[in-house]
């Protein structure tokens, strides 16, 4: 894996978790290879042979190089300064022309066959390289050194980040997700992970610091849940959607009201949108919070993408350029576009420029890079979480829901079931369809959650009201059997592709409707139902201890799905999502 703290860097000096000796061999062994490729460059440093200040030759060398949208411009400032100062590379001038792509997409072009049109890339994480790497499956991508660093925070506007303590108050990355996320008044957003190495190191970042097991997992997919709810397409848009809100739409689940009172982001990306907004008053640009358990770094590293398949002249050429940027003119440049210098302690005026203040831990904002596998494991839980879900909900009306919860202050087991139904069907975007069943009955039809409905009300509005009428039905029979087979059969003929398609069963006792269906017969229905591909998996969780753990299990496995038994009916929520995470990493894999 690629580095995303403090960089190694061939022209600054470093920091970062590593010695600074072995981090000085790394960037000596990687100059060195690539130098020694191409054509005994290296010797030539060595002795003095590479001229950097002959007036130029008659033809210059051309240097195509391709760099993340956020430091194209300064890179090209630079690259103007060696044409206009006539800037040498072994006596030849040197024509670098730099063009403005998204890392994600130029890390997707890359394959076995790719043959890239620019011998330099400069994305702003090492992550995109190291997929390049494992798509191409080449050893000549290489990387040489480090352009600058930028910090990942979070963003806030002024009246939320007050509202929050700052800059007195600090935060772990899980204290300010769930700070931020649940809030109607803040609603926190990010740049799409799939697409944003910002987006995917804060992730990882939240994931890590809510700490190991299932519990903490469901809370991140939680919390990856209701971000999805604010998620750019990329960078370039996600500082774009800071502003007042309109809570009234976002409880609706409108998706067209995309604005965020918080969102994640580079220090950079905080200036540059501090300084666009500076006419228009200090209290109109974005505060910054750096959490406290570290934030990763964006690391713009210097790679060579064919390094093999250069001239002597493009590889001199190329390492020579590498040089320049590191210069302290170049250094200048990339600090008024609010990047950091690599490995060197960063000036309060930037992080003060990017809406950073102390005590926030702005100097000190360096984490230990995560690993490949845990950005992969990241990445993965993102897709699966965020993948629009088909959820039939099936919920037991029997006498026995009006059981009084031991430690909720009198609720029923209905009363703590519909509060958590609720919470998780908040948690569910416009794009989810959800219905709803009782025993024999299907309450609400299975559809979208933004769809409209009579009276300017939508589906989540309907399913909000109908989970809140729901009522146990006085010595009511558990009618476990057929109602499961009915609402199976509706799912597997609605079967909606590309979404992740289940039915829910929350039961709190075992069958016990005499004239219903037989286990045996149910379990070789649905068997027979079950579409290898179009999964349909049915979610079976017993609440309480009256219910038939092994029996709900049984019946779940038949459709290749699970069964779970909880004892708090408030626990439902976090299981619903436990279970969509567990099966769509199957369905993932399989």
């Amino acid at each position: 894996m690629g580095r995303h703290s403090l960089p190694d860097d061939a022209a600054h000096g470093s920091t970062g978790s590593a010695p600074a000796s072995a981090r000085r061999r790394t960037v000596a062994l990687a100059t060195a290879l690539v130098l020694a490729v191409a054509g005994g460059t290296a010797v030539a440093v060595q002795r003095g042979l590479l001229s950097f200040g002959h007036s130029c030759a008659a033809t210059a060398v051309r240097l195509d190089l391709v760099a993340s949208p956020d430091v194209a411009p300064a890179v090209a400032a630079v690259a103007e300064r060696a044409r206009e100062q006539k800037i040498t590379s072994d006596g030849s001038c040197m024509d670098v022309r730099v063009t403005a792509r998204d890392s994600y997409k130029v890390a997707a072009s890359f394959t076995s066959r790719s043959r890239p049109d620019f011998a330099v890339w400069i994305p702003d994480a090492s992550m995109w390289v190291d997929r390049a790497k494992d798509a191409a499956g080449s050893a000549t991508i290489v990387t040489a050194g480090h352009v600058a660093d930028s910090p990942v925070a979070l963003g806030v506007v002024p009246a939320s980040a007050k509202a929050l303590g700052w800059p007195q108050k600090t935060y772990t990355w899980a204290e300010l997700a769930t700070a931020t996320a649940g809030d109607d008044k803040v609603r926190l957003g990010a740049a799409d992970p799939a697409h944003s190495a910002t987006g995917l190191l804060a992730l990882s970042c939240i994931g890590k610091s809510a700490g190991r097991g299932a519990e903490a997992g469901t809370r991140t997919a939680a919390l990856a849940k209701v971000l999805s709810q604010r998620v750019s397409d990329g960078d370039g848009q996600v500082a774009g959607t800071l502003g007042a809100l309109d809570t009234a739409n976002s409880r609706k689940g409108n998706s067209s009201s995309h604005t965020s009172g918080a969102v994640v982001l580079s220090e950079q990306a905080a200036f540059a949108y501090n300084a666009g907004h500076h006419a228009q008053g200090a209290d109109q640009g974005v505060r910054l919070f750096y959490p406290k358990d570290g934030a990763p770094q964006l690391d713009y590293p210097y790679t060579m993408v064919r390094e093999s398949g250069m001239s002597t002249d493009e590889s001199r050429a190329a390492m020579r350029f590498l040089t320049l940027l590191g210069d302290s003119e170049s250094a200048r440049v990339l600090a008024a576009r609010g990047f950091r210098a690599p490995g060197q302690p960063v000036a309060d005026a930037l992080p003060s420029a990017a809406g950073g203040s102390s005590p926030q831990p702005y100097a000190s904002a360096s984490a230990d890079p995560p690993s490949a596998q845990e950005l992969q494991d990241a990445l993965g839980m993102w897709t699966i979480t965020v993948q629009s879900a088909r959820l039939t909900t099936v919920v037991d009306a029997s006498g026995s829901m009006a059981a009084t919860v031991p430690g909720s202050g009198g609720r029923s087991r209905m009363d703590v079931t519909k509060a958590s139904l609720l919470q998780a069907l908040a948690q569910f975007t416009a794009e989810d369809e959800i219905g709803l069943w009782d025993y024999y009955r299907r309450l609400v039809p299975t559809a979208r959650l933004g769809d409209p409905s009579p009276g300017g009300r939508t589906q989540r509005d309907k399913l909000s009201a109908a989970f809140a009428a729901l009522r146990p039905v006085p010595d009511g029979a558990t009618g476990l059997f057929d109602t499961t087979l009915a609402a199976y059969k509706e799912a597997t003929s609605t079967y909606a592709s590309g979404k992740f398609n289940a039915v829910v069963l929350l039961t709190d006792g075992a069958n016990e409707d005499p004239g219903s269906i037989s286990r045996a017969d149910l379990v070789a229905q649905l068997q027979k139902l079950t579409d290898p591909s179009k999964p349909v998996p049915l979610i079976a969780i017993a609440v309480g201890p009256q219910a038939d753990a092994d029996e709900v299990r049984e019946i779940a496995r038949a459709t290749g799905g699970v069964g779970y038994q909880v004892s708090d009916p408030a626990d439902i929520q976090a299981v619903i999502l436990q279970a969509i995470m567990a099966l769509g990493q199957a369905q993932h894999h399989g």
